[in-house]
C-alpha cells in the first residue's frame, strides 16, 4: 500500500474499494467504509469529514488485516464483531447466524398479530444471537421473553447480548432443544416466534461463500425440504399456547406457503403469509 505517510482516509478508501471490486465483492464501497470506520473507531459518515487525514502505520496494518479477511469472504459482521438489528447493536461471531434485515419481518408481523392480545409470555425458539427475543422485549415491555437455544456457544452469545442491551432482566436464555425444556413459567405462551434453519440440505453447497464457509451449518440445514425442524416444533405445541396466542415463523420464499400449510394442519387458525421488504414471501403466521 505504499509509504504510510501518503495514505489518507480518502486514498485508503479508494484503494480498498478497488481491491474489493477486483475480488468481485458486491458491496465493495460499503465494506471498505465499514472496515476503515471500525479501525478508526468512528462512524462511517465521519470518514467524509476527514478525507485528508493521514493514517498511521498501526491503523493501516489493522485495515490491511481486515481487508485480507474480507477478501476471503469472511462476513463484515464477523470482522467488526457486531450487527445492527431492529436498531439494537448486537454482538455477533461464528457461533450463530448473523441477524439479517429479512428477519425484522418477524417482528413486524408479531406486533401486528398481537394487537388484541395481552402479551405476558413470549418464546423465541432457536434464538441464536437473541435478535428476535431482544427486539420483541424492546417493543413489548410488559412481557418476559424466553429465548430457547440448544447450542451452548450461541446461548452464551445471546446472554452477552441481553446484557449488552440492558434487557437481561426480561429475557431468559434457556438450554432447550426446540420446546423440549420449556420452563413451566413460560406457559401458556402468548407469542411464539422462530427463525429455525430452513435451507434444504441439497442447497447448502450453493450458498454464498460468506454463508457457506463462515456461518454454522447447524443453523442453516433444515433437512430435505428445509422444514424438518418446523415439523418437530409443531409436534411439540400441545398444551403450550394460550388462547388467544400468535405464532410467527420465518422461512425461505419458496417454503412459506408450505409452512403455512403445516400451521393449518397443526390446528392453528387465521393462517397468513407475509412478504419481507423486498417483496418476497418470508413469514407464515397463525392464531389459536
Amino acid at each position: 500500500m505504499g509509504a504510510p505517510d501518503r495514505w489518507t482516509i480518502l486514498r485508503t478508501l479508494q484503494w480498498v474499494q478497488s481491491y474489493f471490486d477486483d475480488k468481485g465483492l458486491p458491496t465493495a464501497r460499503l465494506d471498505a467504509e465499514v472496515i476503515i470506520a471500525h479501525v478508526l473507531e468512528t462512524e462511517r459518515v465521519m470518514l467524509y469529514a476527514r478525507f485528508d487525514q493521514p493514517l498511521q502505520p498501526p491503523e493501516l496494518a489493522a485495515i490491511k488485516a481486515l481487508v485480507a479477511r474480507r477478501a476471503r469472504r469472511e462476513p463484515i459482521a464477523h470482522l467488526v464483531g457486531k450487527k445492527e438489528f431492529w436498531s439494537l447493536d448486537l454482538a455477533v461471531n461464528g457461533d450463530c447466524l448473523i441477524p439479517r434485515p429479512d428477519s425484522e419481518t418477524v417482528i413486524e408481523v408479531a406486533l401486528e398479530r398481537t394487537k388484541d392480545i395481552i402479551v405476558r409470555r413470549i418464546v423465541d425458539v432457536g434464538t441464536g444471537s437473541g435478535c428476535l427475543a431482544l427486539a420483541l422485549a424492546t417493543e413489548l415491555p410488559d412481557a418476559h421473553v424466553f429465548a430457547l437455544e440448544t447450542s451452548a456457544a450461541a446461548r452464551q452469545l445471546a446472554i452477552d447480548n441481553t446484557e449488552r442491551t440492558g434487557l437481561a432482566d426480561r429475557v431468559s436464555v434457556v438450554d432447550s432443544d426446540l420446546l423440549a425444556s420449556l420452563p413451566p413459567e413460560a406457559r401458556p405462551v402468548d407469542l411464539l416466534v422462530a427463525n429455525l434453519p430452513y435451507i434444504p440440505s441439497a442447497d447448502l453447497e450453493q450458498l454464498m461463500p460468506d454463508v457457506r464457509y463462515f456461518e454454522p451449518r447447524a443453523a442453516l440445514d433444515g433437512g430435505p425440504d428445509g422444514l424438518q425442524l418446523y415439523r418437530r416444533l409443531l409436534d411439540q405445541l400441545g398444551g403450550v399456547l394460550g388462547a388467544p396466542a400468535a405464532v410467527v415463523f420465518e422461512a425461505g420464499p419458496d417454503q412459506v406457503k408450505d409452512l403455512a400449510g403445516l400451521l393449518e394442519a397443526a390446528g392453528l387458525s387465521a393462517v397468513l403469509t407475509h412478504e419481507d421488504g423486498a417483496g418476497r414471501d418470508r413469514v407464515a403466521s397463525a392464531r389459536t
